[in-house]
């Protein structure tokens, strides 16, 4: 199989055939420009002539015509038939045989040239060979008689033409053929020099353009064969390939960014695990030697066992379930639909209410349609209303109230210090009054990546008054008339 050409050299090829054609065409639309111009002046110059009767008569009694003898005797003789301008003429008589003076060149007639002798007609311009082999370009014409400057009338009658003739004037080309052969070398150098330079030209310029490129295609091979994505490409300018490179800089941050988070991921969930695993390891090492050395447990004992086993693997489980939910984060585009969303906070209401069942929750929500992912929304609004179950006093309030797409869950537990709420959103990050408590530390991670693949905003802070304020904004319409749940307690 043929290897194809690099970039940079298909480029060059190019700009130099580019140029070769315009070349090429304005070589040739010089050379017949100056070709028409040189025939058009012969041309002209041809048309301009027409001989003087006494020249016509002379030079048919040369020919052997006896109604010109009395011509011959008369001494009178026309110049040499070529002219200081270059034209040569001769006559073609009825008969169609050709008369010219002298030893002169003779152009052989065609029978259409021969025709107007007899007939008349339109000019016949052509170009033609003499019978020497020079290159002419040849006019005939009927002859109508012209007297000279100095005769008139008298004149015409002394030297009247005894028949129908046509003349035919030419005029060598071999001068014109010549200097259209110099012209033609001198554009053909010209050409050349003009190809040559051009891909001179177009390798510096597929060079200079091909710059930039060079550099993306070493940092795209570094990448891949490196896998650093800390490279950056420096960018000069605003065009195209100036775009290309910042396209590539923002693409390696993003995926730069996208790795670290994910080693920190894992980092953190194997610092998570670690702990329950550990639990888990040593009470089943406990019930393993206490069945081996006969030397069994007290039966309060093992059901202590059994239940911090049970809990080590809750623990676990909800560890993992969180970080699944984190893992959908790229599909979520792919089930984004319609959404009532006041009906996945109803629902969550509903489920806080079993969760805390010494708990008041005071629930007004208007209905709010959305358009994302059903499951992540659910699992935002179960998290929001977990925590606030989570850490408000028995018998505290829960607040709940969505209006124009803002959700608001507020309770009435310790807050969160002022310095802590910058982390909150955070992987595996816990309050100080929270890590005695079940959970993972990814409950409000997820929720903030719900949210803004949804288009919306969470924030949380503390409340006026003592207790968490969590709020979810996300854009929607009102599908319908105002749903409220007055005041229950459970």
């Amino acid at each position: 199989m043929r290897r194809r050409r690099s970039l940079r050299a298909r480029l060059t090829l190019v700009i130099a055939a580019a140029v070769a054609v315009a070349v090429a065409l304005s070589a040739a639309v010089c050379w017949f420009l100056i070709h028409d111009r040189m025939q058009g002046q012969i041309r002209d110059s041809l048309g301009e002539f027409n001989p003087r009767v006494e020249q016509v008569a002379f030079t048919l009694a040369q020919c052997g015509a006896d109604s010109d003898q009395e011509t011959l005797e008369q001494g009178v003789g026309p110049p040499h038939p070529w002219d200081p301008s270059g034209r040569s003429w001769e006559i073609i008589r009825v008969d169609g045989s050709v008369c010219v003076w002298g030893s002169s060149d003779e152009v052989v007639p065609t029978p259409e040239e021969r025709a107007l002798a007899v007939s008349g007609g339109d000019p016949v311009l052509r170009d033609a060979v003499t019978r020497n082999g020079s290159s002419v370009l040849a006019l005939t014409k009927k002859y109508v008689p012209q007297p000279s400057p100095r005769g008139g009338p008298e004149e015409l009658r002394q030297f009247a033409v005894p028949e129908p003739v046509a003349v035919t004037v030419f005029r060598s080309t071999e001068e014109m053929s010549g200097t259209l052969r110099i012209l033609a070398l001198i554009l053909g150098s010209v050409a050349v020099v003009g190809v040559l330079g051009a891909a001179l030209a177009g390798l510096w310029l597929a060079r200079a353009a091909l710059r930039p490129v060079e550099r993306l295609t070493s940092a795209v091979e570094h990448v891949a064969r490196t896998e650093d994505l800390a490279i950056r490409i420096p960018v000069e300018g605003t065009d195209e390939i100036a775009r290309l490179s910042r396209s590539f800089n923002t693409m390696t941050a993003a995926l730069s960014s996208s790795q670290e988070r994910q080693r920190r991921l894992v980092s953190d969930a194997g610092h998570e695990l670690r702990t329950p695993l550990t639990s888990l390891r040593t009470n089943i090492d406990l019930m393993l030697r206490s069945e081996n050395t006969g030397r069994a447990l007290e039966p309060e004992s093992k059901r202590r066992l059994l239940i911090n086993v049970k809990e080590q693997f809750e623990e676990m489980s909800s560890l993992i379930g969180d970080l699944l939910e984190l893992s959908r984060s790229a599909e979520t585009g792919e089930h984004s639909t319609d959404i009532d969303f006041h009906d996945l906070v109803s629902a969550a209401v509903n489920r806080a209410r079993r969760r805390g069942p010494g708990l008041e929750f005071q629930v007004d929500l208007q209905p709010w349609q959305v358009h994302g992912d059903a499951r992540g929304l659910q699992r935002a609004a179960v998290n929001v209303l977990d925590n606030a179950v989570k850490f408000s006093p028995p018998g505290g309030l829960v607040a709940v109230r969505l209006a124009n797409g803002v959700l608001t869950v507020r309770d009435q537990g310790p807050g969160i210090p002022e310095d802590e709420l910058p982390h909150v959103f955070e992987r595996f990050w816990r309050s100080s009054s929270a890590r005695s408590l079940p959970g993972s530390g990814l409950g409000l991670s997820i929720v903030a990546q719900a949210v803004r693949d949804a288009g919306g905003e969470v924030r949380l802070g503390n409340a006026p008054g003592g207790g968490t304020l969590a709020t979810i904004s996300l854009p929607g319409t009102p599908p319908g008339a105002e749903v409220k749940d007055e005041v229950a307690a459970s």
